[in-house]
């Protein structure tokens, strides 16, 4: 289970410039344990948001667990504390109010211990220019490996 990969955001290198990352850990509920050792998650869609002083996971999809029940299960798409040091929320809270950065959730994981961890960057949204620099560098690279195999 240790460092088992529960969900990915591969989108956000694509639409992003990361810079920083952070590991954080989430307040989560019983059923929300359960959904995501069934591996059901989905973080493709969302971001991290800053709510006084606390941070806040919005839009991330943890599917309800079949077997909570109706009364004991959660919402799917419920904003969900972040855990971090105080010093990396001033951090991030001040990156976002003043440089007008995204914090990103990139991936979701169990840790060492089976905690449930999300990594997060502290993110530039990249213009449509770049996002079309950034696939003709991929698309050269593989045309570079399929040369390089063929007649190296």
């Amino acid at each position: 289970m240790a460092g088992k990969l529960i969900a990915e955001n591969r989108r956000a290198r694509f639409d992003y410039f990361l810079e920083d990352t952070f590991e954080a850990g989430l307040m989560l509920t019983g059923s929300e344990v359960k959904s995501l050792r069934n591996g059901k998650a989905n973080i493709a869609e969302s971001y991290a948001a800053v709510e006084g002083d606390e941070i806040m996971l919005v839009n991330a999809d943890i599917p309800p667990y079949a077997q909570a029940g109706p009364y004991f299960n959660h919402e799917p798409r419920r904003h969900r504390k972040l855990l971090l040091k105080r010093r990396e929320i001033d951090k991030l809270i001040g990156a976002v109010r003043r440089e007008g950065r995204t914090i990103i959730p990139t991936k979701l994981y169990w840790n060492d211990r089976g905690i449930a961890k999300l990594e997060v960057a502290l993110a530039k949204g990249k213009k449509l220019h770049d996002k079309r620099e950034t696939s003709a560098e991929r698309d050269w690279q593989r045309d570079k490996a399929r040369l390089l195999r063929d007649k190296g």
